[in-house]
């Protein structure tokens, strides 16, 4: 094959060959990220306009308009989780969308970021990862308007997604309140059925599973923006649920609680993780942030795994008055999210630094 020729359709390998890592769990674990951002926001223009930039690792950047519009910016990109190309397309869509709903914000378009092995996948086979993404788009209701592509080693998509959102009903992750309830939108584990995916391992019941979570828009995200009793508000991707559940605590300077019994679990997950079907990316989030959770006594070390389970496109994390839980559960339900429940609450504790912000019971 010369070096310009595209490659046949029945030599083309499988994605998930083809990365090191897929989805959320390709991300740079946290400890590691924290150390090379570390210095990147001394010195900056931080103009009064800005309402969220790097300072709590929230899910996008905010910049207000005016008094009744600010905008949301984010990008998010990755390598293949799975194999199917338009799959591929959709889920990373929907992952890169969801950072816009994890700020209370209306999506209004985003720019595609493609960066494809030229020599190795077909045209055919990236018209279909962007189509993914397209379909995903035409869901959440808008365009893409451009974007930008290079010839890269491994297969990447994504998008920047824009939004908009009313500066007063913006969510953030740091402004939960000491008596809060804690509300997790998707069950987790996709890190985990990713893992058996990529082994070969995955029966077709747990990629339904897997794509069903991976591609359900967290469009709930919108109406919780104009709940008075929502006070907080995440994504859960690629730290697991107790990395961005030590996000959301350290932003608020306070310390959360888990019930681990209450916390949804996509089927056939718990089994899995305890064959060794884990991500790389578990461990790695483990080693960064595990000595700031407190765990109990005998908790299983498959339970530990899902706890940093990186999750590709995962469920929103709602902060929320105790007097709010029914109609933000009754909001889930209405739009889809049959997995979701309350599983914590947010403590009136002021952990000293380096003592444990988040414990699971």
């Amino acid at each position: 094959m010369s070096a310009t020729s595209s490659p046949s359709q029945a030599s083309v390998p499988r994605l998930s060959s083809l990365s090191h890592g897929g989805g959320c769990g390709c991300k740079i674990a946290p400890g590691l990220l924290s150390e090379i951002l570390k210095n990147s926001g001394v010195g900056g223009l931080v103009p009064p306009e800005l309402l969220v930039g790097i300072e709590t690792a929230d899910d996008a950047a905010v910049y207000q308009l005016n008094e009744e519009q600010a905008l949301v910016a984010t990008t998010d990109f990755f390598m293949p989780i799975v194999d199917d190309p338009y799959d591929f397309g959709r889920i990373a869509a929907t992952n890169a969308i969801s950072d816009v709903y994890a700020m209370g914000g209306r999506p209004i378009f985003a720019l595609a970021l493609v960066g494809m092995p030229i020599n190795v996948l077909p045209p055919e086979t990236i018209g279909r990862i962007l189509a993914g993404g397209q379909a995903v788009c035409a869901a959440a209701g808008i365009p893409i308007a451009g974007g930008h592509t290079i010839d890269s080693v491994e297969p990447i998509y994504g998008l920047v997604a824009l939004g908009l959102v009313h500066p007063k009903r913006l969510k953030r992750n740091a402004d939960a309140r000491p008596g809060d309830r804690l509300i997790l939108g998707k069950a987790l584990g996709v890190g985990v059925l990713s893992a058996a995916l990529k082994k070969e391992q995955l029966d077709s019941e747990g990629y339904a599973r897997m794509l069903a979570s991976t591609t359900q828009l967290n469009t709930p995200g919108m109406a919780l923006a104009a709940l008075e009793g929502v006070h907080a508000l995440t994504d859960v991707t690629g730290f697991g649920l107790g990395g961005h559940g030590l996000e959301l605590a350290r932003g608020a300077g306070l310390a959360l609680r888990i019930d681990w019994s209450r916390v949804p679990l996509l089927p056939g997950v718990r089994a899995l993780a305890g064959q060794g079907f884990v991500t790389g990316a578990s461990g790695r989030n483990w080693a960064s942030y595990g000595s700031q959770i407190a765990l109990p006594e005998g908790f299983a070390a498959e339970d530990c795994a899902l706890l940093s389970d990186p999750q590709t496109s995962g469920g929103l994390l709602v902060s929320c008055a105790p007097e709010a839980v029914d109609e933000v559960l009754a909001l889930f339900r209405r739009e889809g999210f049959d997995y979701a429940a309350e599983i914590g609450e947010v403590l009136d504790e002021r952990p000293a630094e380096g003592a444990p912000r988040l414990r699971v019971v």
